[in-house]
Parts: C-alpha cells; sequence; structure tokens
C-alpha cells in the first residue's frame, strides 16, 4: 500500500488559499466542504467567486439551471463577464508595471509584457481583428509556439467575444487543416518561424500549406504583432456567462478529433478554483507549465494564473533542450513559485541526473496526463522537491475543463495518489453494474454523479455525440473512461484510460501497474504495456520498454522482475526494447496507437504525436 509522503506544517497551511477558503465557508474541515461543495452548488460556487474576487459585470440570476437533464445543465445564468478583463485588464488597472508574462527562447532570449503592456496589446490585437470581420461567436485559430504572443491572442479574442482555437505548435499541414475546416475559423494567428531542439519550424508555411488543403479563406495575422495603428480603446466585451470561449479539439480512439466547447463563466470560475486552491497560485507568484496551448493545461494556466493575478513563464521549445536541465534552470531564473510538468517529462529528466539549479522559490509541483509509476514520483518529490514541496497530481480532460480529482497542499498526500475530489466535484468509482467500489481498494470506472460549472457544453456540432460519449451508460452520470480504486485510507489513485486496461485470465490491470514494476528494474527509464489477445488467457501483456543509457539486460530479465513484482499471473509475455515511445508534444504515451501497431488495427486520430517515426519502429521490433 502507498505511504504518506507529505503532511503540510503549519507554515503551509497558514498560507493556502484553501485553509482561507474553509475559514470563510466556516466549515472544520476539507472533506466537509467537499462534500458540501457538490450537494450545495447554489451555496458553494457563490462562495468560490467571493472568495477569489472574480468579477461578473452583470449578477448571475440563477448559479445552475438542470431544467434539460444534468447533460445540459447551465451556469451563473442571466450573468455576465468578460475572461479579458478578469485575466489582464482589472491587474492593468491595479498593479500596471506588475509583470504578467515572460518569454524565453531556446536561444536564450528573455522579454516580458507588464499588465499594463499586456492590456494594451490585447486591446489593440482586439480591434485589429473586429478589422478584419470577426465578430461575437467567431472562431479564430491560435497556431503559436508558447510565448507571450500567446497570451495576448488568447485574451484578444475572449475581448470581443470570440472563440478561439488552439491549434498544437507542433502539428504538420493536414491536422491544421482539419482543425480550420472544421471549427471554419475566420482568421488564424500564427509566426512565420519557431524553434523546436534548434531546428527551424516554418508556422507560416504550414499554415498556408494547410489553408490550401482545407480550402479556408481565413486571414493570416503574423506575430510579432504591428499594432500601433490600433488606438487600443476598444472596452471588452462583457458576454453572457454561457457565451462559448474556447473550443479545441482532442483526438479519439476512432474516427476524427472531437471538438469541445468551453463557456467564458463556468471556465473561468472552474480554473481559477483550482489554480487558487490545488496549485495554490496568490497574486504576485509565478508558474511555469511545460505544455502548450494544444493541450488544456495551456488554456488553464492562462485562465487560471491570470485571474489570480500571477504572472506565466512562457518556454518556447523543448523543456529539455538546449540542457537537459533547462527546465530547472528557468525554475532558478525566474523564480517560479508553481511548476507544472507530466510523469512523462520527469521520466525523460530522471536519466540525466540530480539538478544543480536553485528551486527554492518552488511551493507546489502539478503534475498531470498520465498515472505515475513509484520510482519518478519519489524522485520527483524527495530529490528535485526535498520532500518539502506537495505533488498536486491532478487528472481530469479536456471534456472537464478542470480536473476531477487532485491532492491540496492542506491535506496528507500519499504518493503516486490523486489525491480526492476537487471542489463540486461529485465522484465515485463504480462496478459494472454502477454500484460504488469506493473503500474496498478495487479498481472501477471513474464517474461523476452530478454537472459542474467546467464540464463542456458538448461537443462542436455534434451534440448526440456527446450524449452517447458520456452519458450513455448509466443514466445522469457522467463516465470518464478511467479506472481509478479509492483505498481504505481515501485516497483515489487512477490506473489508466479503461480502454488501455488488459483483461488477463479474468483479473483487470491498468497499464500503469505494468509499467511501475517494469520501470522498477534498475535499468528501464520507462515503459509502454499494451494487451494482446491470447487464445487460453484471453490477453495478455506486452511491454515496451526504454532503457537507461549503458543499460543491457536480457528482454527476460524484465519480464521475470514484472512477473516477482505483480505475481506470476501478470508476467508479459514479451518485452521489447525500443529507442522511444510515441508520445504528444505534452508527452503523454500513446498507447492505443502502440496497440494498433501491434495488432494492425486503425490507431485512430494520430495529429497529436510527436514523433510518429517511434511507432514505426516499435513494427520493426515486433517484425
Amino acid at each position: 500500500m502507498a505511504e504518506v509522503v507529505w503532511r503540510p506544517d503549519a507554515e503551509t497551511l497558514e498560507h493556502a488559499n484553501a485553509t482561507r477558503l474553509l475559514r470563510r465557508a466556516g466549515v472544520p474541515t476539507w472533506e466537509e466542504l467537499q462534500r458540501r461543495s457538490w450537494q450545495e452548488p447554489a451555496w458553494f460556487w457563490p462562495l468560490v467567486v467571493e472568495d477569489l474576487g472574480l468579477e461578473f459585470s452583470r449578477p448571475w440570476e440563477r448559479v445552475l439551471d438542470d431544467s434539460r437533464g444534468p447533460e445540459w445543465t447551465t451556469w451563473f445564468v442571466g450573468g455576465e463577464v468578460s475572461i479579458a478583463r478578469n485575466c489582464v485588464h482589472r491587474w492593468a488597472t491595479r498593479r500596471p508595471d506588475s509583470v504578467a508574462a515572460v518569454g524565453l527562447g531556446e536561444d536564450g532570449a528573455r522579454r516580458e509584457l507588464t499588465f499594463a503592456e499586456l492590456s494594451r496589446d490585447v486591446t489593440r490585437l482586439a480591434e485589429r481583428l473586429v478589422e478584419l470581420g470577426v465578430e461575437a461567436g467567431d472562431r479564430v485559430a491560435v497556431f503559436l509556439p508558447m510565448s507571450p504572443e500567446v497570451a495576448v491572442a488568447s485574451h484578444a479574442i475572449a475581448h470581443i467575444g470570440a472563440v478561439q482555437v488552439p491549434i498544437f505548435s507542433g502539428f504538420a499541414a493536414p491536422a491544421v487543416a482539419q482543425r480550420l475546416e472544421a471549427s471554419e475559423a475566420k482568421v488564424v494567428i500564427t509566426r512565420r518561424e519557431s524553434s523546436r531542439r534548434g531546428k527551424p519550424v516554418p508556422m507560416l508555411a504550414i499554415l498556408e500549406e494547410a489553408k490550401r488543403t482545407a480550402g479556408s479563406s481565413a486571414a493570416v495575422v503574423l506575430a510579432p504583432f504591428e499594432l500601433d495603428d490600433c488606438p487600443g480603446e476598444l472596452p471588452a466585451l462583457e458576454v453572457a456567462s454561457e457565451h462559448p470561449y474556447l473550443l479545441t479539439y482532442t483526438s479519439g480512439t476512432t474516427g476524427t478529433p472531437k471538438g469541445v466547447v468551453h463557456v467564458q463563466g463556468g471556465f473561468l470560475v472552474a480554473i481559477a478554483r483550482e489554480a487558487a486552491y490545488q496549485a495554490d497560485v496568490h497574486e504576485g507568484d509565478v508558474m511555469h507549465f511545460a505544455t502548450d496551448m494544444g493541450w488544456i493545461m495551456g488554456p488553464w494556466t492562462l485562465v487560471g494564473v491570470g485571474a489570480l493575478g500571477g504572472t506565466i513563464v512562457f518556454a518556447e521549445g523543448a523543456p529539455d533542450w538546449p540542457a537537459a536541465d533547462r527546465i530547472w534552470r528557468i525554475v532558478e531564473q525566474e523564480r517560479v513559485t508553481s511548476l507544472g510538468l507530466s510523469p512523462t517529462l520527469v521520466r525523460a529528466l530522471r536519466p540525466h541526473g540530480d539538478p544543480t539549479a536553485d528551486l527554492s522559490s518552488l511551493r507546489t509541483f502539478v503534475t498531470t496526463g498520465e498515472p505515475w509509476n513509484p520510482e519518478p514520483y519519489r524522485w520527483l518529490f524527495e530529490t528535485i522537491g526535498g520532500s518539502r514541496i506537495p505533488v498536486i497530481n491532478c487528472t481530469g480532460g479536456t471534456e472537464v475543463g478542470a480536473c476531477f480529482l487532485s491532492p491540496t497542499p492542506i491535506g496528507p498526500i500519499k504518493a503516486c495518489s490523486v489525491g480526492g475530489p476537487t471542489l463540486g466535484m461529485a465522484m465515485d468509482v463504480v462496478a459494472d453494474d454502477g454500484s460504488s467500489l469506493v473503500g474496498t481498494g478495487e479498481v472501477g470506472e471513474l464517474v461523476c454523479r452530478a454537472p459542474f460549472p467546467g464540464m463542456t457544453r458538448g461537443f462542436w456540432r455534434d451534440p448526440d455525440k456527446f450524449v452517447e460519449t458520456y452519458w450513455s451508460r448509466l443514466p445522469g452520470v457522467w463516465v470518464h473512461g478511467d479506472w481509478a480504486s479509492v483505498d481504505e485510507d481515501g485516497f483515489w489513485f487512477l490506473h489508466g484510460r479503461s480502454d488501455d486496461t488488459l483483461n488477463i485470465a479474468g483479473k483487470r490491470i491498468g497499464p500503469a501497474e505494468l509499467e511501475s514494476a517494469a520501470v522498477g528494474h534498475p535499468a528501464v527509464r520507462e515503459a509502454a504495456a499494451i494487451g494482446v489477445p491470447h487464445e487460453v488467457k484471453g490477453e495478455t501483456a506486452w511491454i515496451f520498454c526504454c532503457l537507461l543509457p549503458g543499460a543491457d539486460p536480457a528482454e527476460e530479465e524484465v519480464a521475470a522482475h514484472v512477473g516477482n513484482v505483480l505475481g506470476k499471473a501478470f508476467r508479459p509475455e514479451r518485452v521489447f526494447f525500443v529507442d522511444a515511445l510515441p508520445k504528444t508534444r505534452s508527452a503523454k504515451i500513446v498507447r492505443r496507437a502502440v496497440r494498433a501497431k501491434v495488432l494492425g488495427t486503425d490507431p485512430g486520430d494520430l495529429s497529436s504525436l510527436e514523433n510518429p517515426e517511434a511507432l514505426d519502429a516499435i513494427g520493426a521490433a515486433v517484425a
């Protein structure tokens, strides 16, 4: 059983936003507040808005309206709000000279924008978009590397009530074309060129090819922006709480990517809540998240940190180039207080050794994207963080807009756990018949039994698919597609996607457990486990492993190690050594693509893969 590795000290408790909220609520424990938060939403969400100082220009008439059913619940009904004003313009009035955004290039270049400068540029770019015919509700695509221009573009789009369509900065033309065509973007904001691992990425040329493929007539706006001829006087448009804010595409196991819609009111409140009470971001804090706008954590960072008046550090390029310790040097240079990264990135950084950078400014790690393995988790917590920085390991999804589960700095944390349900979330783990498995330790489907403000308002122009995907299995219940368990102490654990789960001789096991066992071998850096059909067992495990530099174990040795850790029944039938695993730009391993390559089946949408050549190498290894 996992052990508790973090308990807050008195200083952490007193400083935390979560402690302030508890006192404001008059509730004695976090567990009691969590329970009341989803049972009494009309009491809880106004409390959060008040505590965080979020501003609705027109008060809502009702906190929620579920008259059309839970899947179509609306929030802050009758209210009006502007994300651009909440995240930029009000801080330009209160703290004009404070730094809002920092941009770091792979070449060492650094620049920054104060809140006053960011507000000016946001307003001017908004005026330029209006000149190009963009109106409220129109879609504007953002195809940019992580840089301050991302903040300018995103908030300028929200400033006029248009809908931003973030596109992964590493996409090739076909993937960009698909998103331009599906969203019917009126304008695309991009750059002539960016840099990734020292190599130029011709973003404008990629966009022009994508436009030809899609037959798109979208106007193009290039960064860095030339806006001196714009007066910067256009006020931010206050829109209805349910006005669309974000249209982002997420890859599925089959078919084309799903267009996920988020709205201004619900997204603002839900994300600000997480940045405050989980990441513990305060006004004036500094956050860096190794992410991209094409992953939900990009918009999460922009809105969450912006709403709380913090500084966002953008780093163009790879987090481990030109040196493996780049991300740690960023923390030291910018005095980062909250660092966001994925378990896969930690696994990739670990072989390069312990960093020598000064990380004393850090107060929280925020991790997400996939389940943890124990050894990399402990390296991050004990070695990197000196056992003084909580790992806020959260899980949710693009469609959730936020997190279902997460620890909080004011409570104990078990290694590799995802804490428990976040505020406002009615979470459960259920068996096939829908009965709860909470507290049993058994693995089941992760579900949410009530709607929440951050949830998607449906798939773009495909409402039936949204209902079919999340609401069709259990009436009135969101079934997310993740396996989870809750131990006897009430700590929640994620076991991977339910469509990735293996069933070996009637025994269900998540790929994360097999991978953790493999990574526990001293020669293995990271691993991907898949299920392969078997005549006797029904399914058997194959594990693809990347080795540490200089390691040369036998495949049989790694297989035996996994069997010793998990039991003979779960010993993998095959182990393969490969140089790399297929990953997205956000560093998630795409296991379904590995399995499809092995079985010769349709892998679904692969447009988010950063290294598709890894699949070819896997195919060659299997052959």
